[in-house]
């Protein structure tokens, strides 16, 4: 985690299973990672996503994006740097920056996702303070 609390990092080993014909990543496990790094990353700051449904608090996915740089292979340990904002009261962003983890930094892609916060009902909701506080204010 960074300074102002709002940077986690996670490796994730590519897969065979996750190349295409070209023996590039395919485009889709893009998602998956960030998934993987949204969720590990919320996890290692005390709000693991399983303990959040308890809670009644779920964050759906409003918006994906990702750019796609250069590939990744069968056998690369990616590594994906998250960074938390919040946009308003009751949606959060994710950025995600996926590089080689060896060698000098080598950026494979650019992503983002945004979030609401809901009830397992569906209805919009404002997130707990402990939660929000996590995802500072874009300046």
């Amino acid at each position: 985690m960074d300074d102002l609390g709002n940077i986690t990092e996670v490796m994730i080993p590519v897969r065979y299973s996750e190349t295409d014909a070209m023996k590039f990543v395919y485009y889709a496990h893009f998602f998956v990672y960030f998934e993987v790094a949204r969720t590990t990353g919320l996890a290692d700051l005390g709000f693991p996503y399983s303990q959040m449904e308890e809670d009644g608090v779920l964050i759906p996915v409003l918006k994906a994006a990702c750019e796609y740089k250069r590939p990744g292979r069968y056998g690369d340990t990616l590594r994906i740097r998250t960074t938390r904002w919040r946009l308003g009261r009751t949606r959060i962003r994710f950025e995600y920056v996926v590089s080689k983890e060896k060698g000098p930094e080598e950026i494979i892609a650019l992503g983002s996702t945004e979030h609401a916060f809901m009830n397992t009902s569906g209805k919009i909701l404002r997130p707990p303070e402990n939660l929000i506080a996590l995802f500072p204010e874009r300046s």
